[in-house]
């Protein structure tokens, strides 16, 4: 029942934003297409540099010697957090909203530019090894923040017409739903960073390209 419910309130809360929700889902495409393009303006030196690196990366996986697991959880759940975190207080400060629409642009950004220069300098073996390694976290990764997003947007336009507009009562009830809805976020992440520190390299040592 308690599932239930969350998914519940989840679907109504989509539901209720949906303008929102195209809005930053857009904005997270155009920063997609943007890191793809990115590619395309590297100077071979800096491609080479890039794909020496990777080189390095994929002989790490061949011999199994990248970070410890646990590292790699603390570090992935770390980074989340942090962004999490931030958002969560960009979405109570009215201000910072515009910095939130930012930080999704940049996650499609780097994932756009990750993807689309695997792909430019490994072809389909790139593009194996990036749906392996780079898209299953972000199945759950990019909508918890998009869901951060349009709720603390949402917050924060509901704090502004009841602070300089309509100077109404307490708006504590809202800010506890805005919280709670971030925690259960914040659960969702700590699942895309239990699959990328364990379930991802596995993926990747089956994916590794030979560049």
């Amino acid at each position: 029942m308690r599932k239930k419910g969350i998914r519940q309130t989840l679907r109504l809360h989509v539901e209720s934003q949906m303008s929102l929700y195209l809005f930053v889902g857009v904005l997270f495409m155009m920063g997609v297409i943007f890191g793809a393009v990115i590619v395309n303006t590297l100077s071979p030196v800096q491609k080479e540099n890039l794909l020496g690196y990777l080189g390095h990366f994929f002989q790490g996986l061949d011999q199994q010697a990248i970070a410890d697991p646990k590292l790699a959880f603390q570090h992935s759940l770390g980074g989340h957090f942090k962004t999490l975190g931030l958002m969560w207080i960009l979405g109570i400060s009215v201000i910072g909203i515009p910095f939130v629409f930012v930080l999704m642009f940049l996650k499609g950004l780097v994932i756009g530019f990750t993807v689309g220069f695997l792909v430019n300098q490994l072809s389909w073996e790139g593009l194996w090894f990036s749906l392996s390694a780079v898209v299953p976290q972000n199945l759950l990764v990019v909508p918890a923040l998009m869901v951060v997003a349009v709720s603390g947007t949402a917050f924060s336009v509901l704090l502004a017409k009841n602070r300089l507009i309509q100077r109404r009562g307490t708006i504590y009830p809202q800010f506890l739903s805005y919280s709670i809805l971030v925690t259960v976020m914040a659960c969702i992440l700590v699942v895309a960073s239990l699959f990328e520190a364990y379930v991802s390299p596995v993926l990747m040592r089956m994916a590794v390209p030979h560049p």
